[in-house]
């Protein structure tokens, strides 16, 4: 099922109050914790992150557009979803929560395959600055309700197709994808085969 035939009217889910992001130093310890709601601005600090791209039974990717009011990055295509651990948060938990929220979507376990990305890119001076393990997992059903504070558009694509288009320019998304989607590309063709990353490589405030 395409996800523009789903009954998306769940309404708005709103952040939990005073939600925490992990700051960290530039070895990736954790030294501190900033509301996620004054995080990111023109110098925002670094801090720790995730990317999750999530896959359907026919091996589709789940695209989806951000919300057009986000602070960074508004009405930019992009991964499946992207969040942040809450201190103290595994991550693997941290991501299935997200997942949940933000597009009512069951998962599978998450594996991580990229243990060390990071990056760090800027839009109408609002600045995103992470450490941001990339982590793949499998849809467990066909149902979507997400979240429209969070999610504006959404689209299932085969992931050959998707990963050729961001290398050949023909599909703009957001700079975290593009550079996901070569590093993915560089672990092989098939995303089933990708290989697990060693969660030694994770930054050491991660628990895992």
């Amino acid at each position: 099922m395409d996800v523009r035939e789903h009954d998306g009217g769940r309404g708005a889910v709103a952040s939990p109050p005073n939600e925490q992001v992990v700051l960290l130093d530039p070895a990736g310890r954790a030294i501190g914790a900033q509301d996620k709601r004054t995080v990111h601005g023109a110098d925002t600090p670094l801090h720790l992150g995730f990317s999750c791209y999530i896959f359907d039974d026919r091996g589709r990717l789940l695209v989806t557009r951000r919300a057009l009011h986000k602070r960074t990055f508004g009405g930019v295509w992009t991964n499946s979803v992207c969040g942040h651990p809450a201190p103290g948060e595994p991550l693997r938990a941290a991501v299935m929560r997200r997942v949940r929220r933000e597009l009512g979507l069951a998962i599978g376990l998450p594996r991580l395959v990229l243990a060390d990305f990071s990056y760090y890119a800027s839009m109408n001076s609002v600045a995103e600055n992470e450490l941001c393990p990339v982590l793949v997992a499998h849809a467990l059903g066909s149902t979507l309700s997400p979240d429209p504070d969070e999610v504006a558009d959404m689209e299932w694509a085969p992931w050959s197709r998707f990963a050729t288009q961001v290398a050949d320019g023909e599909r703009t998304v957001s700079p975290w994808c593009r550079a996901q989607v070569d590093a993915l590309g560089a672990l092989g063709d098939s995303p089933e085969r990708w290989p697990d990353a060693p969660p030694a490589l994770l930054p050491a405030a991660v628990r895992w």
